[in-house]
């Protein structure tokens, strides 16, 4: 003999309902982020004042090139090995300590790169560097 409380019928319902749950939690969640942004401490901070000295502006790279006939040339125009000497003499005189970029054909001679290096060596400039592509 087995008790029955209900009714074949009905069934009952398992699950509990979860959207009204589901729903505060949307809303807790948004009051959440609205006052956590508004409610953001700040840390008041007084901050030195310092004045800037403006910087002396480096000199102008001295633009050395040689061309694969071992011809050298001060930017663009055309130079001989003792004006070259002459020219880097005035440059490193002058107190600036300019830099100097050396461009040189990849088919042009050793031997004129050494001399143009030596020249500038001589003239007491230190800052030298080969550009390529």
């Amino acid at each position: 003999m087995a008790f029955q409380l209900s009714d074949d019928n009905v069934q009952s319902m398992n699950e509990m309902n979860l959207i009204p749950l589901i729903d505060i939690m949307l809303v807790l969640m948004i009051i959440f982020l609205l006052t956590a942004t508004v409610l953001n401490p700040t840390v008041p901070l007084d901050l030195p004042k310092t004045s800037a000295l403006i910087n002396e502006q480096p000199p102008e790279a001295i633009q050395i090139s040689i061309d694969k006939d071992a011809g050298i040339f001060w930017d663009s125009d055309p130079i001989s090995m003792e004006e070259l000497g002459v020219r880097l003499q005035q440059q490193s005189g002058a107190g600036k300590d300019p830099s100097v970029l050396l461009r040189a054909d990849k088919e042009s001679r050793y031997e004129t790169v050494a001399q143009v290096l030596a020249v500038a060596s001589q003239a007491g400039l230190s800052k030298i560097a080969f550009v390529n592509e």
